[in-house]
């Protein structure tokens, strides 16, 4: 699960903070297993480019390595923010754009940036899903400043349509059913490909706010609580066999980002 306490910190953090949680960032040489053609570019040169580019680590984290041979080469994620980049809502509502970076050392995975959201007022990160923020990929071959620097300033460039699907949210308000759909339709989601379901209950639960700012009918106010309580597990389920259990909070990165680019998705349906 992303780190809240580094994400509401406007600091940036330094790298040894991120190798204390993401060793396999400064793997400096590939995975035995890779072939001759593989070119190695460690993240760590990545986020040096990135720093240049005004965009400093707010979290980083790793997928824990199965075997020996794979410690030091899997799977991590790095977060990046611009504390230049903000928008601040007339409600007070502040959220900083934010550049969600995973990569490996493996030869498993390019270079992917996913665009997001990070709420100060709840500390909810959002993964930004629709046509126009779309993940984008670099090969580790033939990688230069120039085209990470036209690729970041592509991504700010469409800032806007952000803030226009943030104030869209912001302007619908929902009937009572369509609270309902919502919060069902978000759990769906996060049971999807288990034989877990949830009832009524579980939906009262995800629809409870933790805080004054996101009480209300309207769409980003009911999405973004019912976001929160599934991914921190504030909800009950039954399992195959009929017992009823707590969920579990969300810690695995990848997880956290698939469901929340899902979700995401699914609320913008609600605002077309």
């Amino acid at each position: 699960m992303i780190n809240i306490e580094n994400l509401q910190s406007t600091k940036f953090m330094s790298k040894k903070e991120i190798s204390n949680v993401a060793p396999s960032v400064f793997t400096m040489r590939p995975s035995d297993e890779v072939t001759d053609k593989y070119t190695h570019i460690p993240t760590e040169k990545v986020i040096d480019d990135m720093n240049s580019l005004g965009w400093g680590v707010v979290d980083a984290q790793e997928v824990k390595a199965r075997t020996k041979s794979t410690k030091g080469f899997q799977k991590h994620l790095v977060v990046f923010r611009n504390n230049d980049i903000v928008i601040n809502g007339e409600d007070g509502d502040t959220v900083f754009p934010q550049i969600l970076l995973t990569n490996s050392h493996d030869g498993k995975n390019a270079f992917t940036f996913t665009a997001g959201l990070f709420r100060m007022i709840c500390a909810n990160g959002l993964v930004i899903a629709d046509t126009e923020f779309e993940d984008v990929k670099m090969r580790h071959m033939g990688y230069t400043f120039e085209d990470l620097q036209s690729m970041i300033k592509e991504m700010v460039e469409k800032l806007p349509l952000t803030v226009e699907s943030m104030n869209k949210m912001k302007s619908i308000e929902l009937e009572g059913d369509q609270v309902l759909e919502l919060a069902k339709s978000l759990l769906d989601i996060r049971v999807e490909g288990t034989d877990n379901t949830f009832t009524d209950v579980a939906v009262t639960n995800v629809l409870e706010s933790q805080r004054k700012e996101d009480e209300g009918m309207g769409l980003w106010e009911v999405f973004n609580r019912v976001q929160e309580n599934i991914i921190n597990g504030n909800f009950y389920y039954n399992t195959k066999s009929g017992k009823q259990r707590q969920a579990r909070i969300i810690k695995n990165f990848k997880q956290d980002l698939d469901l929340n680019r899902n979700m995401f998705a699914k609320a913008l349906e609600f605002a077309s």
